[in-house]
């Protein structure tokens, strides 16, 4: 399946650095509100090890492509428009926010960690990241608030059958948020609040809206411009923080990532995305040099620019999706020679058969076994898939 990572955050943080960072691409870029105003959506890449190699083989990726055995593997990246607070009462560009925002699996919240904008992304001093932390959630619940609330209103009008539970009441409601009767039921259960909605409170119904909006938006945090000492300063304080213990939190600095990739695109370094080092292979003016050191620098205290780091946390850490090689039929490729052509990303606990539908509704209605091409054991529709499986999928379709 197609997975879309929603770049979030009020206006000038830097979410369209971190998208062209990311992706590339052209989209404006400017330290004034609402730069973005339509979502831009664009390719980014996550890093999965190949295993050609462990055939002795070289794939020949369909898309995306491989760097000396790290396959980058295309997903969707979609720059939402600019938030500010009141956005679940239609401040700013609230509504088509919040339209834009519910079609993103993900979200990686943009923070500028250095303080310099304020709430409503006006430039000053001193603004703690922990307020841009925490408006963003609370617009979200706001948000899931007030669906909740007409699904309760609906339940308690009598509309719904007697034998109707609150739970299918609120699954149907917030269907669009891609939640169903169960969860919606054990999310009921983990808060504690009972299965009588006459019984609840607006801060029981807050919290509720509040769970099913972690269950279903999850959020890593991108604390972006971390490559000034205001920003630095801030992450050692909310990092060690214990009510900040619950949130992910990357060290991030678009700016480096796009420095790196526009010169390693002009040949004056050889980078890789995510890499932890780069080298220098072009003729640079001092003040060239000098940047790039100060970039290398950031990549020796942090580890990386962090932008794949945020992409890949929210992908494989927080979504827990599964990366996949479709076999062929000589086990590694197929018909037309292309070794490991294709890398799939699906979802956790998914089943050997699922993976087959994830392939082609044909292969999954005819499917009759999967074969382990590392192994060449036979595989039960039940299997569940392990990161980097290579399965080769026989079916009667």
């Amino acid at each position: 399946m197609s997975y879309r990572i929603g770049l979030v955050g009020k206006p000038s943080v830097g979410k369209s650095s971190f998208f062209n960072a990311a992706t590339m691409n052209d989209v404006p870029e400017g330290a004034y509100p609402f730069t973005t105003i339509d979502p831009s959506v664009g390719e980014a890449y996550a890093r999965v090890e190949c295993a050609a190699p462990e055939f002795d083989e070289e794939c020949t990726p369909n898309v995306g492509y491989c760097d000396h055995g790290t396959r980058f593997v295309p997903t969707k990246l979609v720059d939402v428009a600019g938030l500010i607070p009141g956005a679940h009462e239609g401040a700013g560009l609230g509504n088509q926010f919040l339209t834009d925002l519910n079609e993103t699996d993900v979200l990686v919240h943009v923070v500028d960690f250095s303080g310099e904008t304020d709430l409503e992304g006006e430039p000053t001093e001193g603004h703690d990241p922990r307020d841009d932390i925490a408006f963003l959630e609370e617009e979200l619940d706001q948000w899931y608030f007030g669906i909740l609330e007409k699904g309760i209103e609906r339940y308690a009008s009598g509309y719904t059958t007697e034998d109707d539970a609150i739970e299918e009441e609120l699954a149907e409601q917030m269907s669009a948020f891609k939640t169903n009767e169960d969860e919606i039921k054990r999310l009921i259960r983990r808060v504690g609040v009972g299965f009588d909605p006459e019984e609840w409170d607006d801060k029981d119904e807050l919290e509720l809206a509040r769970e099913i909006r972690k269950e279903t938006k999850p959020m890593v945090i991108a604390a972006n411009k971390m490559d000034t000492p205001e920003a630095q300063e801030n992450y050692e304080e909310i990092t060690a923080d214990p009510d900040y213990e619950h949130l992910t939190i990357v060290p991030c600095s678009a700016h480096a990532e796009k420095a790196l990739k526009s010169a390693d695109k002009a040949g004056v370094v050889d980078y890789r995305p995510g890499d932890d080092d780069f080298e220098i292979t072009g003729d640079v003016s001092g003040s060239q040099e000098e940047g790039l050191e100060q970039i290398r620098d950031f990549l020796d205290e942090y580890g990386a620019t962090g932008v794949q780091a945020a992409l890949e946390t929210a992908l494989f850490d927080v979504l827990g999706v599964i990366p996949v090689f479709p076999g062929g039929a000589n086990g590694l490729g197929n018909e037309r020679g292309e070794v490991l052509p294709d890398c799939y990303l699906i979802d956790p606990d998914s089943t050997a058969e699922d993976f087959a539908y994830s392939l082609h509704s044909d292969i999954g209605d005819g499917f009759l076994y999967a074969t382990d091409c590392r192994t060449n054991r036979q595989l039960g529709k039940d299997y569940e898939v392990e990161p980097r499986d290579v399965i080769e999928v026989t079916t009667t379709n």
